[in-house]
């Protein structure tokens, strides 16, 4: 299972890349596919390296699970990755029948049954998944049911995997598995195994598909290099020389970590330590650009103790980056999780109270988060924790009521899932998320896949209650996640509660101390 959803500074998890651990794996695909008599293996003396080529882009995980029974499925791999390199071809998609399965009996809930497996290496044999393929042969009673594929490849994006369920889902199929990949240059192969369409036939499949992605035309992240998003979102710029990059004077170092459409790298601008977000270019469209002029113009406005300095940014396209202070302490996430830190009463507080006030002040200034996450929580030499990440943050008096599903599952409110109308009080509930890791020092639902976790949400789960929780902060947690946002309390609400529960401890604290002495 794929725990590293709260990693990196997208609500895309990081890449892992090839290693030699899959060396042999591709000697065999190549093998059997000589072996088989393919003509191009035969003929063509580019075929090898091409063959290397594919499996350099796609992460260590896809090269380990190749079924080799089937070595046939990483040469339509490769070629739906090539014709995603078109415009106009994106998303390109394959559709074929697998097998017949026969439907099992359970009572479970179809919304469950939907999302029972997302993961991230794919295993292409339905033989090797579907739970019921040997009972089809022995049960002749039971219904039998058509079990398709269905491969995408398009430009690789934050909430691309939604994207594609909810298209799925639109075509009233059923999500039995979700293998989903990012290549090293930006583009995704997507391999969905679903139930519902009726029939084996996959013409009928094809039409209705098409026609749903036309429906949706416009969303899928056109390859267009057009500059007009930043130049209209930087327009207001009355001041660019105190903020716009010098890239000539910033030295770029190492890299701290991937996003599906840029990396972030350690750097020295100006003699002091920073950190660089740099935007891939082959990436590039009008999407990207804005959420970037957007980031930009956030975090032009927002100075406070709690929220990650704003150095610069270059913004002369194609070489977009921005430019902030480097928080030496690394990750919430990491502190938490990698280290497995149990906090103390009073580290927990004061972490909590930090978040609290650079939220606080983020409201204060009309400005929504959306990824609110141990991830996007940075800390630096002294500990103190700074908000960071403003990739998906908006203004909320720019667009009004706000209804795109837009974050990370584990910590997304309800009503964003949803896609419901929703405000600041979205932030409150990824809050509560924080709050209850910090209690515990693990990571939400650790026992499902991101989806599963949504769809629970969405049902009313929330993490377990622990034990070992103060009594006021577990209370507070569960208004924080109040499934009804008017019954969340408000940054400044919660920052009074922690301050004045943190006094409390310290007080308690001073008052054995002063007793130890005395006795």
């Amino acid at each position: 299972m794929d725990l590293t959803e709260g990693v990196g500074e997208s609500s895309s998890p990081p890449r892992s890349f090839v290693s030699f651990s899959n060396y042999d794996v591709r000697n065999d695909v190549y093998n059997r596919l000589v072996e088989s008599g393919h003509e191009d293996a035969l003929t063509l003396p580019e075929f090898r390296e091409q063959l290397d080529g594919h499996f350099n882009r796609l992460p260590a995980s896809y090269g380990l699970d190749v079924n080799l029974d089937r070595v046939e499925d990483v040469l339509l791999h490769q070629k739906l990755l090539a014709l995603a390199k078109d415009p106009e071809k994106r998303p390109v998609y394959h559709i074929r029948f697998m097998e017949n399965t026969s439907m099992g009996t359970d009572d479970e809930d179809d919304d469950v049954q939907q999302c029972t497996s997302v993961v991230s290496t794919p295993s292409s044999s339905c033989d090797e998944t579907s739970e019921g393929a040997t009972l089809s042969h022995d049960r002749q009673d039971i219904p039998h049911v058509p079990i398709h594929e269905v491969i995408f490849s398009t430009i690789d994006k934050p909430k691309l995997l939604s994207q594609l369920s909810s298209l799925l889902s639109d075509l009233e199929l059923n999500i039995r598995e979700a293998h989903v990949f990012s290549t090293t240059d930006g583009y995704s192969l997507d391999v969905f195994v679903v139930d519902g369409w009726p029939v084996e036939d996959t013409d009928g499949l094809y039409e209705a598909m098409e026609k749903a992605i036309a429906r949706s035309e416009g969303s899928w992240s056109r390859s267009s290099h057009s500059h007009s998003a930043v130049e209209k979102a930087l327009s207001v710029k009355e001041k660019t020389g105190l903020w716009e990059i010098d890239r000539r004077l910033l030295k770029i170092g190492d890299r701290i970590a991937s996003g599906s459409c840029g990396d972030l790298y350690r750097g020295i601008y100006l003699g002091q330590d920073v950190a660089v977000k740099i935007l891939r270019s082959e990436h590039l469209n009008d999407a990207l650009e804005d959420e970037f002029a957007q980031e930009v113009a956030i975090l032009r406005e927002v100075h406070h103790s709690n929220v990650v300095r704003f150095i610069g940014a270059c913004t002369k396209s194609p070489h977009l980056c921005i430019v902030t202070e480097y928080m030496p302490g690394g990750s919430l996430y990491d502190y938490l999780h990698k280290n497995q830190n149990i906090l103390k009463l009073s580290e927990l507080l004061k972490f909590a109270i930090d978040v609290c006030k650079g939220m606080e002040y983020l409201h204060h200034n009309n400005i929504i988060h959306r990824d609110l996450k141990t991830a996007n929580l940075l800390m630096d030499t002294n500990n103190v924790v700074k908000v960071a990440d403003f990739g998906v943050a908006r203004f909320q008096n720019q667009e009004g009521v706000m209804t795109a599903e837009t974050g990370t599952y584990r910590w997304m409110a309800p009503e964003v899932i949803n896609h419901q109308p929703y405000d600041q009080k979205a932030d409150v509930f990824s809050f509560a998320i924080v709050l209850w890791e910090l209690v515990t020092a693990k990571v939400p639902y650790d026992t499902m896949t991101p989806l599963q976790a949504a769809l629970g949400v969405r049902q009313g789960l929330r993490p377990e209650i622990p034990n070992n929780g103060h009594p006021k902060v577990l209370e507070l947690m569960q208004r924080c996640w109040d499934s009804v946002p008017s019954n969340r309390p408000s940054f400044s609400d919660i920052t009074a509660e922690l301050e004045s529960l943190l006094q409390e401890v310290q007080n308690s604290s001073e008052a054995n101390t002063q007793l130890n002495v005395i006795v």
